[in-house]
């Protein structure tokens, strides 16, 4: 079984999203897990407080290295875990990251809040990742992304595992064909649409050829 951990002071943010479709059926047969953490438990105050004002002053709250730190020391199990922390400056989210992160039995993520994480923390992971050219109000989105797309990769979470072979950045800079379905002649605001004739004659040959053609990759000599 494939573990995500999630730290977060959030840790009901993103439940009826893994609580529904493949993600939940994946964790209904154990073929992975995914927890989240309530940070205010590792949290020595009284208050649960896990965040303090920044040395050399400015706007906003940093969150505490000690919290966290104590939450990565409860819940990584074994070598074959993988500490990630979540962060605008962090190195841009790939498919090829997801296929390396897939190798791994457990993904911990720490999601930042306010403005950031202490910079200690980063002494304690082992890398940091951001989902987009953009900042977000914390980590917990990002954590979702990237455990939907590495999920996908592990055997059993999709049905058939060969519809993730060939599609979108399966290679990278690919991007998959255009795909069609029923009626075969959509009428809309008094236009007609009608389906590519050659995925109407039953030429597997020919039907392949126009899906390569359609098909975008910047570096074709990959395939």
């Amino acid at each position: 079984m494939k573990r995500f951990d999630i730290i977060t002071i959030f840790p009901h943010s993103l439940d009826s999203y893994f609580g529904t479709s493949i993600l939940k059926r994946a964790q209904d047969k154990k073929i992975i897990k995914i927890q989240m953490h309530d940070l205010r438990k590792w949290s020595h105050n009284k208050w649960g407080k896990i965040d303090d004002k920044p040395y050399g002053g400015g706007v906003g709250m940093v969150m505490l290295a000690e919290p966290i730190l104590r939450a990565i020391q409860v819940i990584k199990k074994g070598k074959r875990a993988r500490v990630i922390l979540l962060a605008a400056n962090g190195k841009q989210f790939k498919q090829k990251d997801a296929l390396r992160l897939a190798k791994y039995n457990q993904l911990i993520f720490i999601c930042g809040r306010y403005e950031g994480v202490d910079a200690r923390v980063e002494k304690f992971i082992d890398e940091k990742i951001s989902v987009g050219p953009y900042v977000m109000t914390g980590g917990e989105l990002a954590a979702g992304i990237i455990i939907d797309v590495v999920s996908r990769l592990v055997r059993g979470v999709v049905g058939k595992q060969e519809s993730v072979i060939n599609e979108s950045y399966s290679i990278e800079g690919y991007l998959e064909h255009d795909h069609y379905t029923r009626p075969e002649v959509l009428v809309w605001q008094g236009k007609k649409y009608r389906v590519p004739k050659v995925l109407l004659e039953g030429h597997h040959m020919k039907i392949k050829e126009w899906r390569d053609k359609k098909s975008k990759v910047k570096n074709r000599n990959a395939i």
